[in-house]
Formats: structure tokens, sequence, C-alpha cells
């Protein structure tokens, strides 16, 4: 290696620097300089793939480790204090002893924190030697070489199943359409197959790395996973775009795909994964925060505390007639004047009473929370055995919040519901399938003893030609077992449970697809339907023998409704189809599935974007990927598996292949569809346009094969969509047209009032010359740098317009199991449940009451408005109304069951600043709000505006990467592992497998976890302000001289072994009242909320407590040896014995539930003082110059008057604390009190009297989770949120919609 002056090596790094700041990177081949020095290198300037994590090196580990820990102020304080023990005026104990507690603290802390570092450097290295393939000019060959050898400009070869080392631009794949797929579970948690697909159209069967002279322009890195900025540059100047659809991820593994190239473009830290690893984020609990208020009432103690003592020091020494023998000059012969000495005095006192501020708190308080979690972790009721997997606890330091919630913000789609997609019903050209024979087949399974099994037994046949249904045979228990073992296996594949994949077809629509089928026109509304849903998607198809699995799991526990109400309710469906359109009511299933619209709520569509022309139409019938091409006719549906990014997609697909429209291959530049007849159709795509939050659509433009016309397919939500069509019902449009789109949003808006998600499907043909021109604009778009989001999402609204109505879909997602006994349940509690989803209003209405979030006797305000003017004056009567009901006297001890229902557009409103104080008086008298229509940045917004306001603790829970910003805004954000990926578990402080799993862990550990935390805390003061005071009431006895009467050693072990392990597992394993109990009655849970039991008030109680029961342990034993002439550690070992004694049975009241283990550590503790110390006193002789311990405890345990003594003061320390609790219990009992009470009763007599208390306190027995239709008009309620007939104005709105729902109903079934 070379010498470099310290100039060149400045210089070089100023412009590595500068290299690296630069928007735009200018990449090239590292080929060309294989084997120069680095100098010569063209992007040396850019780090390498070699990664580090750790904290610390071994050389400065200790001075940064000790740099870390002075970050906090307690650390610094104690170090401080031992500091000034040095110092000879001021110093109360020997230097060296001082040390010692810090001491032990920082290097209990230094060991923890090493080891971690120590286990992130084994990671490191791990990864960094992983093995890859780099190409090498010289070897003309990839070689095996370790990730930390991969550097920017290289060109790396991944394998199948194998972990991509660096981000890489695809250049190269083994299938002939230039297509991998990708996994993405180690970067964003989602185990479904994403496509990519190469920047360079090659035919040749092999890359060769050397022929690729292009230069690689690309943006600097950032942490956005979803996009990238990139073009090549061909050598004659031609310049080819790529996104984020032709970049492989560090971290991601390639599945199906032989083999990919790519040339690297990020290595190292500036990879997207490593700029999203920011570690966990520290959140201080509320707990935390009142801790520190209290230790600073502590410091002001201390204070007044010393400065008592230095004032007193000066009054002694004024007040001595003389100079005493004991007052030993300098060196000089010189004495400090009293004020001198009192000012020295104070700096002893602080030094002498410093364990007032409890130096071993937080090390406690940590391995508390530790303790807590591993039982959190560890609860079988929280365990998931479909998905196998149990809760996690991410913040390790916010345990206790879970016990102190006041607000919950939850998410619908996978956070209440199951996010399993059922195709319920379509309308197609105006006409409505209502699929009644589907609604058979899903019926069935809310039978008790039905389960998923009996799908498989009403599982239709293969179609046939001809369109021939079989009839299933029921009877068969062989077909029966050998249905079940199968569904079985295939349902382990996410989205493809029978429940979801198998669709019975309506018999009215197949006979009308079967005579297009047989017209002579090929081109069929009705064909161009199911065409779209097959075509209009990104479904990824792959072999049965590739399928993933599935990352939440099917439940197989359905609440279930009286099978006779079941029948009932199913002949009155078959026999009238109008049965849909008139009711305009909630079904009276129980956990009926609720829906809501998935535009709305995720990015469900975000396929990748086309950047080079299209390929050759003759090429296409042989590209078909993972599926035999077109020219293999014996290919069946059967051996094909469908990856889908969202759960409705597979359905719509699968609803598809159920009336023979079979998605067969799917590559970047093709889809291949075999329809009904046997045909298989290759289509030629143009271009996908991908799903954005402003347009809420997607569309992919194809060229058909037999008209050979250019045919956009688009689906979107429905108002998206008729927006194009013309608003609200394409008044524009004429005729048969009209008629379709009125008739079809009639058909939407009642599969939104029934539950179900809705989408409309559009067709639009392209003439050439349109093409043409657009296609130009597009290549223009997709290749530029700055702005390129807006100009493609420009190009794609200039495409999508005067497009033609197909169709519509509804599709069902059930709720999750639980869900309305959770929530009855946190509403008891005291909680307020708010449900922000993208539902339309009609939608979020059956939501709420589906899950019980509404009741029947609730008055419902649903707020729609469309101008700030409106806005406002809704806000303003409706919450005078509020007010003046809730300030009627009449109304005194009711509380208003008051729900607000609001959509996005008002809530935007709602929350700009001159109306939020407003809208969040509104809301907290409101028992529960549903937000529809709201988009993931308006869920944040409304999270920190409820939690700023309102000053409340809250909880944000949700499943999928729209809920991250709702997540992170809330004080304790839960994220479920669901299927739509891991993104919400990824950005959480807990993560649970279902919403039901809530309940127990808010209402029992989470009230435990801070009930033994406060009162822990509690402790610690109480003991350490207890043993303190001792010292500080000798001083009145010893002129203020800091002396101690208890040897330095005792002290320190006193606090450091004696008495620290009793209060730590009281903190882990009290229990002050049973789990049944707590889930029983869910009205304990309040006992957390506000301030809590850790209020100022509790902690000033202890303090005076700790004051007299420091007077009494101080006193008694003086008055007892008063005139003696025992030493002074003879009078000190009784005050040390008895102070033991009195803090752990202090700690034994407070005990709420005994076990083993803490009958163990207390008697243990005890044995550890007596065995320490004496022998400590038996070996000790000149331990503490020139005071003498020896013998001392072994002297006292003779002597009658030292038990009599430990006995007596005791229980008169005692006394008040024991009567006070006698007396709070007996006269005036908490509810937890009675709770504690009604444990000791038999199970069945402890649960009739819970089910009467919960009746005495109003809230009654849970109900089981119906779907009652809502209140309906009567003559005295004539308005109504539903009326039979909706119109334009009842949809959209004049100005604004304020309407009230009543309790005016009655259930139909009892009637």
């Amino acid at each position: 290696m070379t010498w470099r002056s310290p100039v060149a090596l400045v210089r070089d790094a100023l412009r590595g620097q500068r290299a690296r700041e630069k928007d735009l990177r200018n990449l090239v081949s590292n080929l060309p300089y294989e084997g120069l020095e680095k100098v010569k290198q063209p992007n040396r300037y850019f780090p390498g793939n070699a990664i580090k994590t750790t904290k610390y090196t071994l050389l400065l580990f200790i001075p940064m480790n000790l740099f870390e820990q002075f970050h906090r102020l307690a650390n610094i304080y104690f170090v401080g204090l031992a500091i000034l023990n040095f110092i000879p005026a001021v110093n109360a104990f020997e230097p060296g002893v001082a040390l010692i507690p810090i001491c032990v603290i920082l290097s209990l802390t230094a060991l923890k924190d090493a080891w971690e570092d120590f286990r992130r450097y084994q990671s490191d290295k791990k990864l960094n030697n992983t093995r890859c393939l780099i190409y090498s000019r010289k070897e003309k060959q990839f070689m095996e070489r370790r990730w930390k050898d991969v550097r920017v400009g290289d060109f790396v070869k991944v394998g199948c199943n194998e972990i991509v080392p660096a981000d890489i631009l695809l250049l190269y794949t083994s299938d002939p359409s230039g297509v991998c797929h990708i996994e993405t579970s180690n970067l964003d948690g989602e185990t479904n197959l994403k496509q990519r697909r190469s920047v360079l159209c090659t035919t040749d069967p092999e890359f060769k790395p050397e022929c690729f002279n292009s230069v690689v322009v690309c943006e600097k890195p950032n942490n956005n996973l979803n996009h990238f900025k990139c073009y090549v540059e061909k050598p004659d100047k031609e310049k080819v775009g790529a996104g984020i659809e032709s970049l492989l991820l560090r971290g991601c593994t390639v599945r199906n795909t032989d083999h990919t190239v790519g040339f690297v473009v990020y290595a190292g830290h500036e990879t997207k994964s490593m700029l999203n690893n920011n570690g966990p984020r520290y959140k201080r609990s509320k707990l935390e925060r009142k801790l520190n208020i209290d230790v600073i009432f502590c410091v002001i103690l201390l204070l007044t505390m010393c400065l008592i003592g230095a004032l007193g020091h000066f009054l002694w020494l004024q007040a001595l007639p003389g100079v005493p023998p004991y007052l030993v000059p300098d060196s000089n012969g010189h004495l400090d004047i009293p004020s001198l000495s009192g000012f020295y005095m104070f700096f002893t006192m602080i030094i002498l009473l410093q364990v007032l501020i409890p130096i071993s708190l937080y090390v406690s308080i940590e391995l508390v929370k530790i303790g807590q979690i591993f039982f959190i972790t560890n609860d079988a009721d929280l365990f998931d055995d479909e998905t196998d997997s149990r809760v996690q606890c991410k913040a390790l330091n916010i345990t206790e919040d879970l016990g102190q919630i006041e607000y919950i913000f939850s998410d619908k789609t996978g956070t209440l519901t199951e996010n399993k997609m059922v195709f319920r019903r379509c309308s197609i050209m105006g006409t409505e399938y209502p699929h009644k024979e589907n609604a058979i087949r899903l019926a069935v399974l809310e039978e008790p003893e039905s389960e998923e099994d009996i799908i498989f037994n009403l599982q239709p046949q293969p179609l046939k030609t001809g369109w021939s249904m079989d009839t299933e045979d029921t009877n068969s228990e062989h077909s029966r077992c050998k249905s079940k073992v199968a569904g079985k296996a295939q349902s382990n594949v996410a989205f493809s449970s029978p429940l979801e994949t198998e669709v019975n077809p309506d018999g009215k629509l197949l006979q009308q697809i079967s005579r297009a089928e047989s017209s002579s026109r090929k081109i069929d509304p009705y064909l161009d339907f199911f065409l779209a849903l097959a075509i209009c998607n990104t479904v990824v198809v792959s072999m049965a023998t590739a399928q993933r699995q599935r990352v939440s799991g099917f439940s197989r526990s359905y609440e279930t409704n009286n099978p006779l109400d079941t029948v009932s309710n199913l002949v009155k469906k078959s026999c009238s189809l109008r049965y849909i359109f008139t009711s305009w009511q909630r079904k009276s299933k129980r956990n009926r599935t609720i829906s809501e619209d998935s535009i709305i709520e995720e990015d469900h569509f975000n396929p990748p974007a086309k950047t080079e022309g299209s390929v050759d139409t003759n090429g296409l019938q042989t590209c078909s990927l993972h599926a035999p091409s077109c020219d293999k006719p014996a290919t069946t549906s059967d051996n094909l598996s469908y990856a889908a990014e969202s759960p409705d997609e597979a359905a719509l697909v699968y609803a598809a292949k159920a009336y023979g429209f079979i998605l067969l291959a799917r590559t970047p530049h093709s889809v291949t569809v075999r329809l009904p007849s046997g045909e298989d159709l290759v289509f030629e795509v143009l271009d996908t346009l991908t799903f954005d939050s402003t347009r809420k659509r997607m569309s992919v433009l194809v060229r058909h094969p037999i008209t050979k016309e250019y045919v956009l397919y688009t689906k979107g939500a429905d108002y998206a969509i008729m927006e194009l069509l013309g608003a609200p019902y394409a008044e524009h449009l004429c005729g048969s047209q009209k008629k379709i789109a009125v008739d079809t949003q009639h058909h939407l808006d009642c599969y939104a009032k029934d539950g179900l998600r809705t989408l409309c499907f559009t067709k639009k043909v392209v003439s050439d010359k349109a093409y043409e021109g657009w296609s130009v604009n597009r290549q223009r778009a997709l290749a530029a740098i700055d702005n390129r989001e807006e100009l493609v999402m420009d190009t794609a609204v200039q495409l999508e317009k005067n497009l033609s109505l197909l169709g519509a879909t509804g599709i069902e997602d059930r709720l999750q199991e639980s869900v309305p006994d959770t929530i009855v349940a946190l509403r008891e509690a005291g909680i307020q449940v708010w449900v922000l989803t993208g539902d339309k209003p009609e939608t979020a209405v059956n939501i709420g009451y589906a899950c019980r979030l509404l009741e029947e006797e609730d008055l419902v305000i649903n707020m729609s408005c469309k101008n700030k003017l409106t806005c406002t004056s809704i806000l303003d009567c409706t919450l005078e109304e509020v007010r003046r009901y809730s300030e009627d006297p009449r109304n005194v001890d009711i509380t208003p069951n008051i729900s607000l229902v609001i959509d996005g557009c008002t809530l935007t409103m709602a929350l700009s600043s001159d109306l939020q104080d407003r809208f969040v008086d509104l809301a907290k008298r409101c028992r529960s709000v549903l937000c529809c229509r709201v988009t993931p940045l308006q869920k944040s917004k409304v999270v920190k505006v409820v939690r700023e306001k309102l000053k409340v603790m809250t909880l944000a829970v949700g499943d999928g990467a729209n809920d991250v910003n709702m997540i992170q805004a809330a004080d304790i954000g839960i994220g479920i592992s669901g299927q739509e990926g891991m993104q919400a578990v990824m950005a959480s402080d807990f993560a649970i497998s279902r919403f039901k799993h809530l309940k127990k862990l808010l209402l029992v550990h989470g009230h435990w976890c801070y009930s033994r935390l406060a009162n822990m805390i509690i402790y610690f003061f109480y003991k350490n302000v207890a043993y303190v005071n001792l010292l500080f009431w000798y001083q009145f006895f010893c002129g203020f001289s800091g002396t101690a009467m208890i040897d330095y050693w005792l002290m320190i072990f006193f606090n450091l072994f004696f008495t620290s392990a009793p209060p730590i597992i009281s903190g882990i394993m009290d229990r002050d009242v049973s789990a049944e109990m707590l889930l029983g009655v869910p009205e304990l849970y309040k006992s957390g909320q506000g301030a809590g039991e850790y209020k100022l008030l509790t902690f000033w109680v202890s303090i005076l407590d700790a004051f007299y029961q420091s007077l009494v342990c101080f006193f008694v034993p003086y008055l007892a040896y008063q005139d003696s002439d025992i030493d002074v550690f003879t009078f000190g070992t009784p005050l040390n014995t008895v102070s033991l004694f009195t803090i752990l049975l202090h700690l034994s009241i407070e005990i709420k539930a005994w076990t083993v283990v803490h009958w163990v550590i207390m008697l243990g503790s005890v044995a550890v003082y007596f065995i320490v110390t004496l022998a400590y006193s038996g070996m000790c002789i000149t331990c503490n110059p020139p005071s003498n311990p020896y013998w001392i405890l072994q002297s006292q345990m003779a002597d009658p008057m030292f038990y009599l003594i430990c006995i007596i003061t005791t229980v008169v320390a005692l006394l008040p604390r024991y009567m006070f609790h006698v007396l709070r219990n007996s006269i005036a009992p908490s509810p937890l009190v009675q709770a504690r009470h009604l444990d000791r009763l038999d199970p069945s007599t402890r649960d009739q009297w819970m089910k009467e208390w919960r009746s005495f306190r109003g809230t009654g027995q849970v109900k089981r989770s119906r779907l009652y239709p809502p209140p309906s008009s009567t003559l005295d309620n004539p308005v109504d949120i539903y009326p039979c007939s909706p119109t334009a104005s009842d949809i959209m709105g004049d100005d604004f919609t304020l309407n009230v729902l009543t309790s005016n109903y009655q259930d139909p079934l009892q009637s």
C-alpha cells in the first residue's frame, strides 16, 4: 500500500462526502478497474457492504459506557456525593466505602450493556461473513465471496431461496420473461410474493457482465422501501427508467426463480433495510414521569434535613462554653469558626443522608419489568395455537401503562375482523346476483358442530362444459374426512382456506355466461366483467409446490346462533330476492361479517409499473410463469396457487375461477386466462396503472388477443369510479348506460349497509392513436427523476376517463372471535373505544352494531358535511344539545349513551385548529366514536389530538401498514400479526395475534403491572426515608456532627442485600385480585385510570408514615437504653434490627397474595441479615477504625432486653398502618377490596356474585353478538339514517347530514 500525505487523505475525504451528499449518483461497473488500488476505483467514495451495529469497541468500552450511564441524573448525583466524600472537611464515611454502592450499580449496568453489545457483534460477524457470488473479470465467472466484500458497482448473482446481500438493480433473471419473485418478510414482515423484473430486455441464455457498459444514475440513499428513482443510460445516450419494481432490497429472499444477476447500487449502511433499522423506540411511561417528580420532592426533603443539620451544628457550637477535647484542630492548631463548620456540615449531611434518594430503585424497576414481561409472554391464554405465536413485548419500559388506558383507537380490517374475504354477491350491467347458494353454504359455518369441515361437503364439483352442477354427496363420511384433511392442508396457504377460495356460483349468472359463451359474439359485458376480475390485480401465479404459508391462521371457533333461527333466516333469504333490498337492516346472524372498502384503507394495488417497450406478441404464448403455456390444454387449475398481496384480490380471482375464468399465468408483459369453454387467451399487458391514495383505483391496459383492441380494465372504490362516469349517477349519460349506473349505485349502497366491501369494475377501449400519444408521455414520466410520482399519476388520470361500467362486487369480512365481548368488557372498564376505518358511513354503523360498539338503546349522531361553516354549525348545535342533556337535574346519575359517526371529510374540518376544542368536547361526551372514510394520516392526527387535548392515556391497535402512524402516535401501540404483513407489529410496542387478547392483556396484566409497580415504588420511597431518618434523629443527640450509630458496611448491606429482594419479588408476583375476578368484573380496571393508585396523596402519606415509624424505631430503644453505659454500636444494632423487622412487616401488610416464593424471600432476607451481621461482628475487629463492631450482635442476642425492644417497637411502629387498613376495608371498602373478599368464595358462588355485581352496576351480562336491524322509523321518530329508497341526496347530502338513530326498535326474531 502506497503512502499518502495527510493533505491528500483530507482532500479525498471531502470529495467522498460531496459525492455521497449529491442528489444523483453516477455508478459504473467495477469490472474494468478490477485489481487496481482503491484510489483508482470509480465507486470508492461509497461505503462497503460490511455493517457494524455495535455501540462500543474493546478499548473504548469503559469511557463510552460511563458516558452513556451518566445521562441518568441519578448516577451523576451519587458519583458526585462519592467524590465529595473524599474531601476531608466534609466526609462522613471512609472514602472507599462511599464508592461501593454506585460502583456496584454502574458495574451491573455495564455488564448488561457489554453482553448486549457482544451479541450484536456476533450477529454482525455472522452476517458479514455470509457467502455470496460476485463476478470476477479475471476468472470470467462468479466467484464465492463474503457479504462484506460486496461493493457498489459489483455484479452479484443470487439464487433461489438465497438472501440478497445488498440493494441491487435487477439486470437479468433465469426466467425468459425477465421476472423474479422476492419475499420481503425479513424487511417488512410481508410474506406475500412480490414481482420484480429486470431493467434490460435480453434474450441471451446467459448474462455477460463484461458487456454492461451503461451508467446507472440513481437517487441518493433513503429509507423509503416503496420508492426508488433510477435510470440506466446506455452508450447511445438512451435512458431506460427503473423504479422499485426493479430493485432487490438487502434482506429479501429470492423465490420461484432459479437465479438472478444484479448491479449493486447501495451497500452496507446505505441500503434501505439498514436505513430503516433505527432500533427500538424509547418511551417514558406515565408512572416514570410521576416518579421523577417524587424524586424532586425527595431532593427538597433531603436539602431541608441537611439545612436543619447544618443550622443545628452551628447553634450547638455556638452554645459550647469552651473548646471540648473531642474537637480536634488542624495541623496549624486552628479550629474552624461555627459558621464555616455549619457550612461544611451541610455537605456532610448530604453524604450521610444520601440514601433518601433510592439508588437501587431504578435497577429494581428494570428487574420488575423484565419479570412482568416474562409472565405476560408466557401466558397460555394469550397464545394462539393456529399461528403458533405468543404476545411480543417490544417496549420493555411501559408495561405499567397497560393498566392506565382510557382511550382505545382501533382499525377494523384484520383487527376486528378476520381479514378473510369471502365473495358474496355481485352486480353486472345493473342486474344483481345474490349468490343464495353460496350464502347457504357460508351460513352452515354458524352451526356449533360444523366448523370449517362442513364447507368441503358443499364444494361444487369442477365445472363442466354446459355449466351443469353435480349434487354434493353429503352422506359420505369418507369423502367428508378426506375433504377435511385436504382442506386443512390447503388452508395453510395465505388467503386460500376453503372459506375464501370456494364459491358456489349463482345459477342465474351461470346461465347468462353460458348464453354469452354460446353466442357468436366474442365480446360480451358479462365475459368482460369476469376477465376484469381475473386480470385487474397483482396476483402471482405459482405451482402448488411453491405455496407460501399463511401469516395468520383461520379461526375455527365461531359463536353460533340458534339452529332454528338460522334455518328460519335461510328460508326467508331463499324465498325472496327482494330480501336484500327491502330490508335496509342489519342481519340477525351472530358474529356477522363486517367489511369495508379496501381501497380507502390499504394499498392493495401495487403492481410493478412498466418501464420498457412491450415485447413481441409472438413471444407471449411461451412466457407463462410457473404454468404450462397455452399449447398444453391438459393443464388443470388444481395445481395452481395464487399468491395475492391482499385477501380481497385473492377472493375476486377465486370468484372468477368459480365461473370458469381461470388465471393461469402472469408475467410483466402478459396474462393468460382460461375461458369456461377451455380456450386459453393470452393478453399482452401494455401497462399497469398502480393504485395510489389520490386516485383510489388501479388499471391494467392490455391488448385483446381476439379483437387486437387496446382495452383498459379498471377497478376501484365506488365513488372514485362513479366520478369518472359522472356524479353522482352518471347524469351526462343517457339511456341504458345511465340506468346501469343508477342501478349499480343502488346495489352498492345495499352492499355497504350489509357490511360488504365494495369495488366497481369498468372497461374502456382505447384507440390506436390515443394509445400511441399516451405511451410517449408515459415513457417520459417513467424515465423522469424529478416529480416522477406526480408525472406518472397524471398519465394515469389522463387515460382513466369516459369509462364504461361493467359491474360491482360485494366481499364479506368476518368478525374475529369474541370481538363483541371484548369491546363490551373494555367499555365496562371505563375505556372509550373508537373505531377508525375507511368504510362508508353505512358500513361503519353496521360494524358498530355487530361488534357492540353501538347498542340498541344508543343515541347515534351521524355527522357529514361539505363546508366548514356547516361543520361549525353542526358541532355547536350538537354540543349544545348534549350539554343540555347532561346538565338536566333529572339526568344527574344517568350516563347518556351517545355515539358519534363522522366521515373523513367532516373530520378534516373538525380537526382544524379553530374547531378542535369543540370536536374533542363533543367526542369525550360520547360513549363511542366511529370515524369512517379516514386516511392513515387522519388516524394518527385523531390520536394525537385526543391525547394532547384531554391529557389521557391512549392505545392504538391495528394490523396493517396504514395503521403504523396511528400506532406510533399513541402512548401504547399494539400490532396484530395478521394477513396484511407485519408492518404494524414491527412499529408497535406490543404484538398480539387476536383482538380478543386485548381483554386479558389490559384488564389483567395491565392492572397487575401497574398496581405492582406503583406499590413497589411507593414502598421504596417509604423504606429509604424510614431508614435514613434513624440517622437524622441521632444527629439531635450528637451535636449534628454527621456521626452514624450504625456501622457503615451494615448500612450499605441494608439496602443492597437485606431489603432489596422482597419488594422486587412483590413487584413481579403480587396479585391484588385474581385474573378470573378482573375478567369477570372489568370495572376493577378503573382503579388504574387517571391518577390511579400512585397519587401524590399516597406518596406523602407513606412519607409521613415513614417519619412516624422512624421516630418509634429510634426513641423506643433510646428510652430503653437511656442512662446506660452501652457504646454507640451497641445502641445502633437494635435500631438496625428493629428497622429491618418493621420495613419487612410493613411490606407483609401490603402484599395481597402470598406464595411460597414470598415466604422464602421474606424469611431468607431475615436469615441473611442475621448471618451476615453475626459473621461481620465475629470477624471484623479493625474493619472500620477507630470504631470496633466486634461481637456486638452476639452480646445483644444474649440479652432479653434486645428481643423485648424488637417486639414492642415493631408492634408500635406498624399499629397505625394496620389499623388504617382494617378500618378502611371495613367501613368503606374499595371495589378491589370487595373483589378480594369474593375471591375467597368457591367458584360457583363467586360467579353468581360477579353477575349480581355487574347487574347492580348497570352493565348487565355480556350479550352474544347479534346483527340487529337498525332502529326503524316510527310515527314518533320519522328521521332515520337509512331511508327505504335512497336518493342521491341521501347518499351525498346537499350540504350536510345530521341524522339521529333512536332506540325505538324491537328484535324481529322476538317480535
